[in-house]
């Protein structure tokens, strides 16, 4: 018997090949799209690039303060516990307080002399010339040049302000979206990680809960390195007799938390107070800070950050060395924990495959 071929055969494979074209065609206009899509959100990152630092930043201090928030709650009076807003109210209060405390206590001095410095200002100027001719290689010092870089230094006040107005406004909405973050932040945790595949929500969950808890120790350790600049600055200042020595302790630890910019505004603050005293307090200061930032940036560091991060030195002193680069200030101010969170998730997803 002859086989007869189903004539319907040829038919059926015709449309199976329209179908697997077809839908070939429609996958590579998906490629297509979805590269469209990410070129053009990765466009709008970069131009929103300082935005998304901003809340970038809110969200990691928002982590970082989360215990404190959590101490106040423990609170207990009567049959009262306060709420997260009265725990957030709180903690703004005491920081006020605090800061408060600080300008009644170290402002009174600084504008005192500050008032007797413009009444004497021909007479402090001809002592102040003086001293710095005692400086090796400012013999030939004049005066004038010091009354013409004040005068540049006026003539750009606008812009000076303009930049200090951005920077109080930059601020304001840090410290406004931190809040909410603090306020909101499970349920934005919760909806962020809603975003994955469900499979992939819990281990996500658990290992951005174990990134958290490592990052909160970054905050533990840039105290401790703001303490102990703070330490060191009162003790040196204090026995060079340097005026207002404990407010400008106090300035460099506080501004020790800005990577670059903080040391530098705070031995640009100690020196000028040290030059209208004594040359020889001038090179004090500098030299002091020229040893402490050696020691801090090869060896303390390294070491604190090491202790409550658990990263390597030299991934501190990288991480630190590519956030300068990559963002300016905010950028090495958020590089370590920026590093825990990375080094967490490579550990998850990289080290530990998924089986």
């Amino acid at each position: 018997m002859i086989a007869r071929s189903n004539p319907t055969e040829p038919e059926e494979r015709s449309s199976t090949v329209a179908i697997a074209e077809r839908r070939r065609r429609e996958g590579h206009r998906s490629d297509i799209l979805f590269t469209f899509a990410v070129l053009v959100g990765i466009y709008v990152a970069y131009q929103a690039m300082n935005v998304l630092l901003l809340v970038y930043v809110s969200a990691l201090f928002a982590v970082v303060l989360a215990p404190a928030i959590g101490l106040v709650r423990r609170i207990k009076i009567g049959n009262w516990r306060p709420g997260r807003g009265v725990a957030v109210l709180a903690i703004i209060v005491a920081m006020l307080a605090v800061l408060v405390f600080t300008a009644l206590f170290a402002l009174p001095p600084i504008f005192r002399d500050a008032q007797e410095l413009a009444e004497n200002w021909p007479l402090k100027l001809a002592a102040l010339t003086a001293r710095i001719r005692t400086i090796p290689f400012f013999h030939n010092f004049d005066p004038n040049q010091l009354q013409d870089y004040a005068a540049e230094v006026i003539g750009g006040a606008f812009g000076f302000f303009k930049n200090i107005a951005g920077g109080v406004f930059g601020f304001f909405s840090w410290f406004i979206i931190t809040a909410y973050f603090i306020l909101d932040g499970e349920r934005a945790f919760h909806w962020g990680v809603s975003l994955f595949p469900i499979r992939q929500q819990a281990r996500l969950s658990n290992t951005l809960i174990r990134a958290e808890n490592r990052m909160r120790h970054w905050l533990v350790g840039q105290g401790a390195l703001m303490l102990i600049l703070g330490t060191s600055s009162a003790i040196v200042f204090g026995l060079l007799q340097l005026k207002y020595f404990y407010a400008l302790a106090v300035f460099a630890g506080l501004a020790n938390i800005i990577p670059i910019v903080g040391p530098i505004a705070a031995v640009s603050l100690a020196s000028v107070v040290a030059l209208f005293d004594s040359p020889t307090k001038l090179l004090g200061v500098l030299a002091f800070f020229a040893v402490y930032q050696q020691i801090e940036t090869a060896f303390l560091t390294p070491r604190i950050m090491k202790t409550t991060v658990d990263l390597p030195a030299l991934a501190v002193i990288i991480a630190l060395s590519l956030g300068g680069a990559l963002a300016g200030v905010l950028g090495a101010l958020v590089a370590v924990p920026t590093a825990a969170l990375c080094a967490v998730l490579i550990d998850e997803y990289v080290v530990k495959k998924e089986v």
